[in-house]
């Protein structure tokens, strides 16, 4: 058991901690959102003009109740949620446009319904658009629990404050980081494992741009790292898997690894084998 001085320390933290953060609430209303804006993803249907607008009127009035148990709001709390639920028309475009360019770029998608219920990539850009926004309106933490909620649902981890442009395609996904300061341009394609991240820097440059800068039309395959706030990657750029890559290559690049792998062949390749496991 611990001693009296530990327990006593402890029990004053309980006393000081903050009230705990709407976390289970908010990603329940951001599917709930998500379901609304999308219809594919659910069976309920809101044929009535009337139904659909007192069911946004409900949601928003949700967030507008979440937000009361934060602290630091830069607006009142249903100044906030007004604002973000006139939004909604931008970042449904945005998204049916990231819908369009998965489908556009993946064969093996058969139809848009198909991206929109079923792939990971646009299910993480759906929620990061979504926390984005509360981002960019100085919302505390809440955004960052929504960006968390889509890391352990689908392995991709986009930090909110991240700038994606129009069109993005992220195709399987898996293993995905973008920091804080990256910044996207439009038509931006990501396969699994793909870091745009920072070189190490100090804490207290934690608020210069430490992320790298991809500009439209750039695709960028498995594996590859990207880092450093002034690193840029030029328009209509292709980044090969496995590329690491820390300085900028100007637009219409190529750049890969070329991997040193032989290939030999023999009858009985059990002779050759000299490692043991």
């Amino acid at each position: 058991m611990p001693n009296d001085a530990f327990i006593l320390a402890l029990t004053e933290a309980h006393r000081a901690a903050p009230p705990p953060l709407p976390g289970a609430a908010l990603c329940q209303l951001a599917e709930e959102l998500l379901d609304l804006l999308f219809p594919e993803r659910t069976g309920q249907r809101l044929t009535a003009p009337a139904a659909l607008a007192a069911h946004l009127t409900a949601l928003q009035q949700q967030l507008q109740q979440l937000l009361t148990s934060v602290t630091g709001l830069p607006l009142p709390p249903a100044a906030l949620a007004a604002d973000l639920f006139g939004r909604l028309p931008v970042l449904h475009e945005l998204l049916l446009l990231d819908a369009r360019a998965i489908m556009a770029a993946d064969p093996a998608a058969q139809d848009l319904a198909e991206v929109i219920c079923t792939y990971p990539g646009f299910y993480a850009l759906g929620l990061h658009r979504l926390a984005h926004a509360l981002y960019q309106r100085q919302v505390p933490l809440l955004p960052r629990l929504l960006s968390e909620y889509a890391h352990q649902r689908t392995g991709i981890d986009i930090h909110p404050g991240a700038r994606i442009g129009r069109s993005c395609s992220i195709d399987h996904g898996t293993g995905i980081v973008i920091g804080e300061t990256a910044v996207l341009g439009d038509h931006v394609r990501l396969f699994q494992g793909v870091t745009l991240g920072a070189l190490s820097v100090a804490k207290e440059l934690a608020h210069q741009k430490r992320h790298p800068t991809i500009e439209d039309h750039v695709v960028i395959y498995a594996g590859a790292t990207i880092l450093g706030g002034s690193t840029v990657v030029g328009r209509h750029s292709l980044i090969g898997g496995n590329v690491w890559l820390t300085e900028s290559v100007p637009s219409h690049s190529r750049v890969y690894h070329r991997a040193q792998i032989h290939v030999t062949r023999v009858e009985d390749p059990s002779a050759d084998l000299t490692f043991s496991i």
